[in-house]
């Protein structure tokens, strides 16, 4: 079989999928264009502000790809290029876009709050309160971890650093420039054009203006930018950098479809499916925790109910910018894939084990790139530099969304300290950005960092027993996100499990606590619910 086959195959099956389960989603959640979103409704110029349906597909999709629709999948070939490609396609279509859809929905008809405020009203405080410490916990870990990525990515390739930065001032010009043209479409278009030119320039120019600064240095400009992008107007930095950047990431995909047509190389790796792999543990629950993006991701949810809600100018939006957002993905997630499996498995374990998969992929996609005839590493470095843009996209999108996480605990606690938090988001962003830096300085995320998938795919199945309980308060069959809330419980619930005990067993007590911990968080959210679902049943009370 090529690659080009299998691409073709994945287009299809994708595109399909948008058109008919999309439609039939959609209509589920009740969405339609009769109620004013949102961002009209508490219009602020801040957060909530409403835009046109691409650049919000721009922010939300740079938002929720980073790097790992890239690494999770590469890493899970590892068990056989077939089961992941068959995860990525129906976990993406039945799991991930109506995760990513139905986070969105309910936010939309909860004056765009995240979950955490839609697991008080249907769910109960408890639930909240439980959920938002978690989220929390794992937005400062992610905003650590990729503070240390950046900085070291901009210590050992400079030129990658002077191009993000040239990105940043390219995007405030393209916001105020948006600002000033109003709703006028042409000139829109026309600065779309100009910005998306000029940002192709700065990957060019930025390699022959290296920045040099140390890695100290690098991780307060880091944390200083993410707060700065927390605070600002979503219209004037971090929606334009999205919106600009998913450009980037839209035209590796172009560029590396292009590119396998032109190569058309076969598959090398075979066929086999290893049902144990050395490190990384049994294909089930594995497979489902390392491809995570791809497939389904409870970061999304925290940025559909976080972020994106607030800036949809109508509901039907949701459609194209949630359900559609996430197939995109899927699909960079099989080009993922493709980059790998023109290897053999014994030359494809070696390098992922020296090089690592955000380099295995980049030197996998670049050398098809290059059959358009450019330079193979000026494609590699291309490649490289897209992923780099989008780890800084995930940086400070984490950093706003801890912000909103922080200010919604707070907001119903009545001491002056707890009103401040709630009310002033220069205060509340403070509070994010120094706690990054503790955790940075402790060194500890490198510990806990392993857990991380396995709290990532909780996260995403409590937001689908979120959604649930949202569905049946309304009287409305929830058989569709239920399945997919079930599986990912029972994925996650095992891993947890296998990883608590693992590390029991290896005197690491301190993550084998924290997987305790967080098996007790997911069952005693569903207790909750259960509890919540009973007493509506008894009780029957008006939902909106």
């Amino acid at each position: 079989m090529s690659l080009t086959a299998l691409l073709v195959i994945s287009a299809i099956i994708l595109t399909t999928a948008y058109f008919t389960y999309g439609k039939y989603v959609y209509k589920k959640f009740g969405l339609d264009d009769s109620r004013k979103a949102p961002s009209h409704t508490y219009s602020d110029g801040i957060d909530y502000v409403p835009s046109k349906p691409i650049v919000v597909l721009g922010h939300h999709f740079a938002s929720i790809a980073g790097a790992g629709p890239i690494v999770g999948p590469i890493i899970a070939v590892t068990f056989g290029w077939i089961p992941a490609v068959i995860w990525i396609l129906v976990g993406g279509i039945f799991f991930g876009a109506v995760h990513d859809l139905g986070s969105m929905a309910a936010s939309l008809r909860n004056q765009g709050k995240s979950i955490g405020v839609i697991i008080e009203k249907n769910i109960g405080k408890k639930g909240k309160q439980l959920f938002i410490v978690f989220s929390f916990s794992t937005l400062i870990l992610v905003i650590g971890v990729f503070a240390d990525i950046i900085a070291k990515t901009f210590v050992n390739n400079p030129g990658v650093a002077s191009a993000s930065l040239l990105f940043i001032g390219l995007a405030v010009a393209f916001g105020l420039v948006n600002k000033l043209i109003g709703s006028s479409k042409r000139a829109f278009l026309i600065i779309s054009i100009l910005g998306i030119i000029l940002m192709y320039y700065f990957v060019f120019l930025g390699m022959q203006l290296p920045f040099v600064l140390d890695y100290q240095i690098w991780i307060y400009m880091l944390l200083g930018y993410a707060f700065i992008a927390s605070v600002t107007p979503v219209s004037m930095l971090l929606q334009p950098r999205d919106y600009l950047n998913s450009f980037l990431l839209y035209g590796l995909i172009i560029a590396a479809v292009v590119g396998v047509f032109i190569a058309n190389p076969e598959i090398k790796m075979d066929n086999e499916i290893h049902l144990n792999a050395d490190n990384l543990g049994y294909l089930f629950p594995v497979l489902f925790v390392t491809i995570a993006c791809g497939a389904i991701s409870g970061f999304h949810s925290l940025v559909a109910s976080g972020t994106t809600s607030k800036q949809l100018d109508k509901e039907s939006d949701a459609k194209v910018v949630g359900f559609g957002g996430m197939l995109i993905e899927s699909f960079l997630a099989i080009i993922s894939v493709a980059a790998v499996i023109v290897l053999s498995r014994g030359e494809y374990l070696g390098r992922l084990g020296e090089e690592g998969p955000v380099p295995l992929f980049a030197s996998g996609l670049g050398s098809m790139i290059a059959s358009m005839g450019i330079s193979e590493s000026f494609a590699v470095g291309f490649v490289a530099l897209t992923v780099s843009a989008f780890a800084l996209t995930t940086l400070d999108t984490c950093t706003r969304l801890a912000r909103f996480t922080l200010q919604e605990y707070f907001e119903d606690v009545k001491n002056p300290i707890g009103a401040k938090i709630s009310q002033n988001r220069y205060i509340s962003t403070m509070v994010v950005v120094l706690l990054s830096i503790l955790l940075l300085a402790s060194g500890s995320f490198t510990t806990l960092w392993p857990i991380f998938g396995s709290a990532n795919q909780l996260l995403a199945a409590l937001a689908l027993l979120t959604i649930a309980v949202w569905l049946m308060r309304k009287k409305i069959n929830a058989t569709f996100v239920t399945i997919p809330m079930f599986f990912m419980f029972t994925v996650t619930l095992t891993s947890l499990g296998l990883f608590a005990w693992k590390n029991y067993q290896d005197k690491v007590y301190v993550l084998s606590l924290i997987a305790g911990l967080l098996f007790v968080l997911s069952i005693s959210l569903i207790v909750l619910a259960g509890k919540s679902l009973r007493k509506e049943i008894e009780e029957p009370v008006k939902t909106t």
